[in-house]
């Protein structure tokens, strides 16, 4: 029994997913735990369906077992949202090694740029920081210093998916994990890509397609029967979730917040609760995010932030660990990993959020920040879902 651990958003599945999943099984992986974001992902969005949905599907698409990553990992930075994915795998004590994609296709490569960026941050801190007063991040800042020491290391670091793995490595090593990295190349379309290639389409591609044209034929090609069946149903069923939906109450919320109270959320910090409370009189979110937007914050980190807000993520909550593990769907493999995690796990794994939530006080905050990202969430779809949901969910088990 060999089990990889992939950490995933599926938003949504396509083709390049399952390709992972395949090469993660070609590589002798029999067992494969995925920890997934729940309704809000890490570009700053919610996920164009909802967590329940995509980890049933997921269970059907080659995973065994699909574990919940809390939402203020999701909605953080890729240090902080791959330490809670990595630390929720190494914590269940039965997974063997951690599967990822990377547009280098090197886990030797990957090492060595995670080398690199360690010596650079430590030796050259102060000119990292000159050129961030220039007005740019941190990431651009130190990819400048490393292109000016090492350019082959400073190309790697310029594709998002390497950056991500590194991050997974660094996370690794920070737990001193026994997890074992394992790397695919990404298959045709990039990160992020504007159109299709060769079978291949990005994620934000196909929710381009879903979100702005309500096209389900467009995509066909691009995901699996399953999934564009599901897909299909959802929009029907008007099921289908968009930041949009939610422009006014981000609006109000930031109309009704004081800049002290946004100092206080997570990811807000050199003065940037000024600039965000300046925005309050933007008249859409569009207005809102671009008022704020410099060359030092990036677009997917203000919306992360505006969204942090609105769930009342804040700076303390990212100084804790996962305190559970949530299960949201599995079949009878993902049962055999259950079965084998039994007298391993770092903490405590279930299925019924009201049972994680009285664990301990650090546990009821978790569950609280949950419940309430998906009582927001409901409010993302064209068709508003109740609210306490989480409390009556349905877990996907599989025995087929």
């Amino acid at each position: 029994m060999k089990t990889s651990g992939i950490i995933c958003e599926y938003n949504p599945f396509h083709n390049g997913h399952l390709h992972h999943i395949r090469e993660t099984r070609k590589n002798g992986a029999t067992h494969i735990v995925a920890v997934m974001s729940g309704n809000f992902v890490q570009r700053g969005d919610v996920a164009c369906m909802d967590k329940l949905e995509r980890a049933r599907l997921a269970v059907k698409s080659g995973a065994d077992l699909v574990i919940e990553l809390p939402v203020q990992y999701c909605l953080s930075s890729a240090e902080k949202f791959a330490e809670g994915a990595v630390y929720l795998l190494d914590s269940l004590g039965a997974v063997d090694e951690i599967s990822f994609g990377s547009e280098c296709g090197s886990v030797e490569k990957l090492q060595k740029a995670m080398e690199t960026i360690e010596q650079t941050a430590l030796l050259h801190e102060k000119e990292i920081r000159q050129i961030m007063e220039k007005g740019y991040t941190y990431p651009r800042a130190l990819s400048s210093v490393i292109n000016g020491k090492s350019p082959e290391i400073a190309e790697i670091i310029t594709s998002p998916n390497n950056m991500l793995a590194i991050e997974y490595l660094r996370a690794v090593k920070k737990f001193s994990s026994s997890l074992k990295p394992f790397t695919i190349p990404r298959a045709y379309a990039s990160h992020d890509g504007s159109s299709p290639e060769n079978g291949f389409a990005s994620a934000s591609y196909i929710r381009e397609q879903l979100i702005v044209y309500k096209d389900i034929f467009g995509i066909r090609e691009y995901t699996t029967p399953l999934w564009s069946d599901a897909i299909a149903n959802a929009i029907r069923n008007g099921t289908i979730a968009s930041i949009q939906r939610l422009e006014r109450v981000l609006l109000y919320k930031l109309r009704s917040t004081s800049a002290e109270e946004i100092a206080g959320i997570s990811d807000v910090g050199q003065g940037l609760e000024n600039r965000i409370s300046g925005a309050r009189m933007a008249g859409s979110l569009e207005e809102l995010l671009f008022t704020v937007k410099t060359k030092r914050y990036t677009m997917s980190r203000i919306r992360r932030i505006m969204l942090c807000l609105l769930l009342g993520i804040t700076k303390e909550d990212m100084n804790e660990l996962p305190a559970y593990g949530r299960i949201l769907a599995f079949n009878e493999r993902g049962k055999e990993i259950l079965a084998k995690a039994k007298n391993s796990t770092k903490i405590p794994f279930s299925t019924s959020i009201a049972k994680l939530s009285q664990l301990n006080e650090k546990a009821e905050r978790f569950a609280e920040l949950e419940i309430r990202a998906s009582d927001v969430y409901g409010l993302a779809m064209e068709t508003v879902t109740s609210a306490q949901k989480d409390y009556r969910a349905k877990i996907m088990i599989d025995m087929e």
